[in-house]
């Protein structure tokens, strides 16, 4: 993944994120989750987008599992920021992580997995 060159990057502990068509995208960063860096990032993201919960479209990379804790808090949170969650990653990344935060419960927002974000784009532009 490439950032684009011609949109404002906003550069977190966690992610890079920007705006485009009404989609907030977010170039994971291969380090550890903690309660902490996810609060940080939780108000960085509200300052971005206003305030207002967006659809995510978040490439993902391989970064270390997070404690149960961390996992729990993340998941609470999504649906505060968030109005849906695409994954886009290699083969079987995005349903580990799913598997890993969501173990045998239903996310608290609409995810779906994608090898590519043209069909996560298209799939979250129901969400705009």
């Amino acid at each position: 993944m490439i950032l684009p060159e011609n949109l404002e990057i906003i550069e977190g502990d966690i992610a890079s994120y920007w705006i485009e068509d009404g989609i907030l995208f977010s170039l994971s960063k291969p380090v550890l989750r903690t309660v902490n860096n996810i609060s940080e990032n939780i108000i960085l993201v509200k300052k971005i987008t206003k305030n207002n919960k967006m659809p995510l479209l978040i490439y993902l990379t391989n970064s270390p599992v997070p404690d149960k804790a961390t996992r729990s808090f993340s998941k609470e949170q999504l649906p505060n920021v968030y109005k849906a969650m695409a994954m886009v990653s290699k083969p079987g990344l995005a349903q580990f992580i799913m598997k890993i935060l969501f173990q045998l419960q239903q996310p608290p927002i609409p995810m779906k997995s994608f090898s590519n974000d043209v069909e996560a784009k298209k799939w979250l532009s129901q969400y705009i």
